[in-house]
């Protein structure tokens, strides 16, 4: 079992910057990626982030939505158990609530990793919100 707790969200304008975190416990050993996933209003949730082996001291890989590609990172604090979305150069597309998500399966495919039913922990959710 593992519980997810995000924080970070707020109102900032077109342009600027925000961190999000995502503390996991439990049991984060167990857990093998953590991704991030978010819903605009009216919208379906769709995949961000993830990053797997995250808990490991071994090389962690990385995955993005093509809409964030080049804007947002994903990295982890291995001493605080969290997991942080580093978000640039933010638009008013980029308005939702970001959901933190954890997986203890390990597939070889990484696509798996950006659907949410290979997700079986969520946070509440944090809301973004971006003015132009």
């Amino acid at each position: 079992q593992a519980q997810l707790v995000e924080s970070g969200g707020g109102m900032v304008q077109a342009g600027d910057s925000l961190r999000l975190s995502c503390a996991v416990s439990g049991r984060p050993s167990s857990i093998y990626s953590v991704a991030w996933f978010r819903q605009a209003p009216g919208k379906e949730r769709e995949f961000v982030a993830h990053i797997r082996r995250w808990n490991s001291w071994e090389t962690t890989a990385t995955d993005y939505a093509d809409s964030v590609k080049g804007r947002f990172t994903i990295d982890r604090d291995i001493a605080k158990n969290t997991v942080n979305l580093q978000m640039n150069s933010l638009e008013p597309e980029d308005t939702a609530v970001y959901y933190c998500a954890a997986a203890d399966l390990i597939y070889k495919i990484a696509a798996y990793y950006r659907t949410q039913r290979t997700f079986r922990y969520w946070g509440q959710g944090t809301r973004v919100t971006v003015s132009s």
